[in-house]
């Protein structure tokens, strides 16, 4: 597809669900935005697993009834064997917030449904397009210069560039902006099962998550009855094995107590994959011209499942920033400021928490407490409620921009009307 312009508002550098949700949403308010994505959509990717910090977004997209009828599973909880002395349990998102479910989603169909949006809200989209370089005057960037999949060189000019470039970190390369966090470099190794076993219920769509000595494992239901099966450890950890990926896979589902049983009637129908899932941050998200937002901006450990959240609320978040910057140049670095500090904070919250949660020495009950002191919201919610809520992706409602939005106030109103503590399903005897 051709591009029939060469000056934008914005052009944002990514289609993934970061730079579809920053598009669409900018387009609504009638801005001129470009969306250039180097691969050509639906394409495979990894993250499957939604908690409900995604509502927020795909709600003001107005997808919550695609989604409904796309056949997908419903995740209404998470199934883990994890901590001191603990069994199985269970917990349910109904416990700590408005959004009971969110979904278990095949990226390539999801994530071409949030581009195709951008696209009829108006956002001007070239797909299989590499961006090779930022224009730059001074220190201010002011458009890119890409290169269509057979085509010629393009400059396409902007007031503000955008990078949504996923794990390539377009600008943080650029600017050498990429700090690392040295304690989670860790690699992912999976594959995908036909025939596993499921949970009965609403249990039936829960991601599980297994403690394994050096790592943890994932099982992930998708709707067509294929369950995604992962282990993720430290790159360190991997090396001291002695053994590839795949066979530490396989060494470690076969020990497991719970996936080793879900999966035994089940049968292989894919190759491994493997993926560096090294956590970072840019040492800025945002400078003269130009912000930083999803996994361009920073990626956490896929612990939680938050990376499709942080994405999505950075899209909201980066949408509302990108039209003061544009309304109001004079005050850009401010806004660019509470962008960044707000980005942070919900940043700094799932870091602590990850971190905290990997002690297997904790108990159930230490890490609600952990969740509690993280949130430090001075209500008094009970420590699970608060433990749900941070682990749904909800702990700043729907946008993290400069201060907690009113919808944050919202979700603890509805919860203070809630029982005293959510209930723990257990499973005895393992």
């Amino acid at each position: 597809m051709s591009d029939p312009q060469r000056r934008y508002d914005v052009v944002v550098v990514g289609g993934g669900p970061a730079g579809a949700s920053t598009a669409a949403l900018l387009a609504t308010e009638g801005r001129g935005v470009l969306v250039l994505e180097r691969e050509k959509f639906p394409r495979y990717h990894i993250g499957e697993s939604l908690i409900p910090g995604v509502w927020p977004t795909l709600d003001r997209l107005g997808l919550r009834e695609r989604l409904e009828n796309m056949g997908l599973v419903r995740k209404y909880g998470a199934t883990l064997v994890w901590g001191r002395d603990l069994p199985k349990w269970t917990f349910a998102f109904a416990e700590g917030g408005p959004y009971p479910y969110a979904y278990q989603v095949r990226r390539a169909d999801f994530d071409a449904l949030l581009l195709t949006r951008a696209r009829e809200l108006g956002a001007h989209v070239v797909e299989d397009a590499t961006v090779k370089e930022p224009l730059v005057d001074g220190e201010r960037v002011t458009g890119v210069r890409y290169q269509p999949r057979g085509g010629d060189p393009v400059e396409a000019h902007a007031d503000l560039v955008i990078d949504a470039s996923g794990q390539q970190r377009w600008l943080g390369r650029h600017f050498d902006l990429i700090r690392w966090h040295e304690d989670l470099r860790n690699i992912a190794v999976w594959a995908y099962y036909q025939g596993c076993r499921r949970y009965e219920g609403q249990e039936s769509g829960n991601v599980l998550i297994e403690y394994r000595p050096g790592g943890w494992l994932w099982f992930i239901p998708l709707g067509d009855g294929t369950t995604s099966i992962g282990y993720v450890t430290p790159t360190a950890t991997l090396a001291e094995s002695g053994l590839t990926a795949e066979k530490l896979w396989a060494e470690q589902t076969a020990e497991s107590r719970e996936v080793a049983k879900m999966m035994e009637p089940a049968t292989r129908v894919s190759g491994f994959r493997t993926i560096k899932d090294w956590s970072y941050h840019l040492e800025r998200f945002h400078g003269p011209g130009w912000l930083a937002v999803g996994d361009a901006a920073c990626f956490v450990d896929p612990l939680l499942s938050t990376g499709v959240t942080l994405a999505l609320r950075g899209g909201t978040t980066a949408a509302t920033a990108a039209g003061t910057m544009l309304d109001t140049p004079a005050t850009a670095h401010e806004t660019g400021r509470r962008y960044e500090e707000g980005y942070r904070r919900f940043l700094t919250g799932i870091l602590d928490f990850v971190r905290a949660f990997y002690d297997q020495r904790k108990n159930r009950g230490e890490y609600y407490e952990d969740a509690k002191s993280i949130l430090d919201r001075g209500e008094e919610l009970p420590a699970g409620v608060d433990f749900v809520t941070l682990v749904s992706g909800l702990a700043d409602g729907g946008d993290f921009f400069d201060s907690p939005p009113e919808d944050r106030w919202e979700i603890e109103e509805e919860l203070r009307d809630r029982v005293p503590a959510p209930p723990l399903t257990v499973e005895r005897g393992r």
